[in-house]
């Protein structure tokens, strides 16, 4: 799209939105505050300056993390000092790990930049949630409805979700955006601490237990439809 199409659809995209979550081309001075949190660049006292050589733009994206495993953060535990004798404080920091699940329906809404990649979105999305884990091991999808059907595709890592947004319109009908774990089929478990594979084999037990609950409740009913038919 030229810059002249792109004024058209920002204009058609904005006058669509019941909220103030409206994209606008990038031009002039920006007051600071309000760039989008993945901009760089030179900044001034009370203001930042943003060129428009190119027909960018800036506007929001609503994501929805749904997350099967847990996520690890960073802990600090507050151990006594072993040295006998020292001076200062007695305490001292040690950076430690956990893990945690993170609530169902968890979404954010990020100001980002048209040319913002979709493996930026998800350095973002950890940053915002102080996730320490691996960006590789998660993936960012487009999510559209379609004839009562849901069809997900995942991004390439240079793909552009705020021109996504802008060419679909922004009913999350025909696209809304989802984190979520990278499956490739081939798992580089080194990648993952103990206590996220502990984390994950009680996970595993569970399906099982589940599935085995099922299936023998399956079979139950059809024994007994069997002895009620004899």
């Amino acid at each position: 799209l030229d810059q002249a199409q792109v004024e058209q659809r920002i204009k058609e995209y904005n006058s669509q939105i019941n909220s103030n979550l409206f994209m606008s081309l990038v031009q002039g001075w920006h007051r600071a505050g309000v760039v989008p949190v993945l901009c760089s660049g030179p900044t001034h006292p009370s203001f930042d300056v943003l060129q428009n050589k190119d027909g960018s733009y800036t506007g929001f994206i609503k994501v929805q993390l749904k997350l099967v495993r847990p996520v690890s953060v960073p802990a600090t535990k507050r151990v006594p000092s072993l040295q006998a004798g020292r001076t200062g404080p007695r305490t001292q920091g040690v950076k430690r790990r956990t893990s945690f699940y993170l609530p169902k329906g968890t979404v954010k809404h990020l100001h980002i930049f048209s040319y913002t990649r979709a493996s930026e979105v998800i350095d973002a999305l950890l940053r915002k949630f102080t996730v320490i884990d691996n960006p590789r091991k998660f993936a960012l999808f487009e999510r559209s409805e379609k004839d009562e059907q849901v069809y997900l595709r995942k991004l390439a890592d240079e793909e552009q979700p705020l021109r996504l947004r802008l060419l679909a319109g922004p009913s999350e009908k025909v696209l809304s955006f989802v984190l979520k774990e990278n499956e490739t089929g081939d798992v580089n478990w080194d990648a993952f601490t103990l206590p996220e594979l502990h984390n994950f084999l009680r996970i595993l037990q569970r399906e099982e237990e589940e599935h085995v609950r099922r299936l023998r409740h399956r079979y139950a009913h059809c024994r007994q439809k069997m002895q009620e038919a004899l």
